[in-house]
């Protein structure tokens, strides 16, 4: 499944989610938490359970339910029947996303957990290897944790995190890939800024993440372009691999007039399946 851009739909907006299949997004965000108040949680149910009804082209469809402990998660996963996946707000650690597993048996729904949204769901960031073969990504948030501690901001006044948040973005990364699963950026507020975001996504590529959430679509080009490999980069991941082969018993080479090792192989092995190229 390819996650480069998820983009977040209210669920009690029907007509926005239908507006949302011609984004380009590689997959939509039905949401029941956050975008939808109290008294609307009932209408955004039945608005999601008759939009998966219906035969869809095009985007994964994955449902944002409330958190566990609240009691909706009955009915939040009864109307995200169907869903391609289910985001967990509020995920304190891999064993959370083993309980919602357990919850989701005969379903084949995939599960992104959201997993920075209280103080102590970041001692649980190295917890998500193996928790359960559902895991498809973490991603992580910058706003509920600022919040939850009575800190002022997560970021600073030209836009950059806080040194506090900037340490948590980089270990949601790395248990990403400890687990073995997409690390997935969180949202870039300033959905007119497509200067600024542009940048945001050349970071999150440069550092590791492989797709990136959005609030608006028209945020989604700008992410798949920066989340999907150039034909150029892909050029060279093909030669390193190809250069390789043809020395299987090479420890380091010699690419382009510079030294190429087993670290870039590996480099050069993901970028290619990231890209789907053989």
């Amino acid at each position: 499944m390819r996650l480069r851009s998820l983009l977040f739909v209210p669920g009690d907006r029907p007509d926005r989610m239908e507006k949302a299949l011609a984004s380009g997004a590689d997959a939509l965000i039905l949401d029941l938490e956050d975008s939808v108040t109290p008294e609307r949680k009932g209408d955004a149910r039945a608005a999601v359970a008759a939009f998966l009804a219906k035969q869809h082209g095009g985007p994964a469809l994955w449902v944002r339910i409330n958190p566990l402990d609240n009691g909706m998660t009955p009915d939040d996963l009864a109307a995200a029947r169907g869903a391609d996946g289910i985001v967990l707000p509020k995920s304190a650690s891999g064993q959370d996303v083993a309980a919602l597993d357990a919850m989701l048996a005969g379903v084949a729904a995939r599960i992104l957990p959201i997993a920075t949204e209280m103080p102590a769901a970041i001692f649980g960031l190295g917890s998500y290897a193996g928790c359960s073969s559902r895991l498809a990504g973490i991603t992580w948030g910058a706003e509920d944790l600022p919040a939850a501690i009575g800190a002022q901001s997560s970021r600073e006044a030209d836009g950059r995190y806080t040194p506090p948040y900037e340490m948590i973005r980089g270990l949601t990364l790395f248990g990403a890939h400890a687990a073995g699963v997409a690390p997935i950026e969180t949202v870039y507020p300033d959905f007119r800024d497509l200067d600024g975001l542009a940048a945001y996504c050349a970071r999150a590529m440069r550092d590791g993440f492989t797709g990136m959430m959005a609030i608006h679509p028209a945020q989604v080009p700008v992410i798949n372009a920066a989340f999907t490999p150039s034909e150029a980069a892909i050029a060279h991941a093909q030669a390193v691999v190809a250069a390789f082969a043809a020395n299987p018993g090479a420890g380091a080479l010699q690419l382009d007039g510079k030294m190429i090792d087993a670290p870039h192989l590996k480099q050069a092995r993901a970028l290619l399946a990231r890209a789907g190229v053989a």
